[in-house]
């Protein structure tokens, strides 16, 4: 089962967020509330984190994009063995 990292809204302000460095790579185990990516939100550089514990199977928003929140940047396939 795929669960969706989507980019949350930080305040009340925020429409929008740049990835600026993703911190694990398509592949990666991830652990639940682990830094995956940084993100540049309102002049200030916030980090994603992982919903779920498992692999980090894709990457949908590269490094230097611009998105709207709630926009999906990455997928976690199933639990990190």
């Amino acid at each position: 089962m795929s669960i969706e990292v989507n980019l949350p809204q930080y305040g009340m302000g925020m429409t929008e967020g740049t990835v600026e460095q993703w911190l694990k790579r398509e592949g990666d185990a991830v652990t639940e509330g682990e830094d995956i990516a940084e993100v540049e939100a309102e002049k200030t550089t916030v980090v994603v984190v992982a919903p779920e514990s498992g692999v980090l199977s894709k990457i949908i928003v590269p490094e230097g994009e611009t998105v709207p929140v709630f926009t999906a940047l990455a997928l976690i396939e199933g639990a990190a063995p």
